[in-house]
């Protein structure tokens, strides 16, 4: 078959047909997705600093309590409190927590203590975190989490314009040495591009609550956790997705706006932590799985194409031309995007983790499939 001069093979024309739609698919997300993390503001930005209740779960983190609490209480913020459920520890919280009480007035502490007879997740002690709020406006981290600005509390609180109940921020994870802390990070920047920039085009669908802010009277009338009480994680991206849409939820982008966790150290623990947040995916709305499945295929089967036409002995000069085009609009956007949120260090490695992460997570979704029924601890 001679196309454009070029004698093409039905299955070359097979795989180039595809390679042409998985293409366009991927321009679609970093034109119109994920070039919006940036760091212009809307114009609907509050003024007035409201009462603010921090809620932190923590279970046996006497070292990050430690390391992270007098990070947020010492907030540059006129009117807030910091509510620590300490949930069944058994290391030294309780005397950690008790100490700084004395020290920090803003300090509220709840216990939760251990029941032989019953088990809870996270959401057990969420519940009464916000139950103890007397303030309306939440803001969720968690304990083994630092904010990276005083002015943390502010940037997160100032979207809160008419209508406004949702305001979603980034997580990130504290920079170390090696490989796998890097891919940690461009695994979460990643999800934050997917999150944060379909959230600004009205398809808000997950939080992540190591920086996560709503209303206290807007989870009460949304029936809080009740609809997957179930289901162990889920207290930030189900929450959301069920709750947020276009006209409730604001996205706070601003640098100071940035808290930063301590990563998982070993790659046994990483996996075992996406395998526990992958539990929540069949929950999501049906348009939201739609819309994510098709970035991680779509990117899969680009360079599966990509390399299959090369085997065939394709035109390299065409393929060439498509990956070079690609490779230039993923840079440039994602150069920006690592920029505003400060990873710029990731951009190189980035080339590989785009081939690597859609492969690992098909292995989660696949390893999922096989423990379902099984519990997973919420830490």
């Amino acid at each position: 078959m001679i196309i454009f001069g070029l004698n093409i093979s039905i299955l070359e024309l097979i795989l180039l047909s595809v390679l042409a739609i998985t293409f366009f698919i991927q321009l679609f997300f970093y034109v119109f997705v994920y070039s919006r993390i940036k760091g212009k503001r809307k114009k609907t930005i509050v003024d007035q600093t409201e009462p603010v209740s921090i809620i932190i779960c923590a279970k046996n983190e006497e070292e990050n309590l430690k390391l992270n609490l007098p990070n947020i209480l010492n907030q540059n913020y006129p009117d807030f409190e910091v509510i620590v459920v300490n949930d069944c520890s058994e290391d030294n919280s309780d005397i950690i927590l008790e100490q700084m009480q004395r020290k920090y007035p803003r300090l509220k502490v709840t216990t939760i203590k251990p029941d032989e007879k019953f088990s809870h997740g996270k959401k057990l002690a969420m519940l009464l975190g916000i139950k103890a709020a007397k303030n309306d406006l939440l803001l969720m981290t968690d304990a083994d989490c630092q904010p990276v600005s005083e002015n943390w509390i502010r940037s997160m609180q100032r979207n809160y314009s008419q209508g406004i109940e949702i305001t979603l921020g980034y997580g990130g994870y504290m920079k170390k040495k090696g490989f796998l802390n890097k891919l940690i990070r461009y695994d979460t920047v990643f999800a934050a591009m997917n999150y944060l920039g379909l959230a600004t085009l009205g398809m808000p669908y997950m939080g992540v609550g190591r920086n996560l802010s709503y209303r206290k009277e807007m989870f009460f009338r949304n029936r809080g956790f009740a609809s997957h009480s179930h289901i162990f994680s889920g207290d930030d991206d189900l929450f959301v997705n069920e709750t947020a849409n276009a006209r409730n939820t604001a996205v706070e982008l601003s640098p100071e706006s940035i808290t930063l966790s301590e990563p998982k150290h070993t790659f046994g623990e990483w996996i075992y932590q996406k395998r526990r947040h992958h539990t929540t995916w069949p929950l999501y709305k049906r348009l939201h799985r739609f819309v994510l499945g098709t970035e991680v295929v779509s990117r899969s089967v680009f360079h599966i194409g990509l390399l299959a036409l090369f085997i065939l002995n394709f035109n390299w000069i065409i393929l060439l031309s498509i990956f070079a085009l690609r490779l230039l609009i993923q840079l440039i956007i994602v150069k920006k995007a690592l920029k505003h949120l400060n990873e710029s260090d990731l951009l190189l490695f980035s080339l590989m983790f785009d081939i690597i992460l859609p492969v690992i997570y098909i292995i989660v979704n696949f390893s999922n499939q096989f423990r379902r029924g099984k519990k997973n601890k919420w830490k």
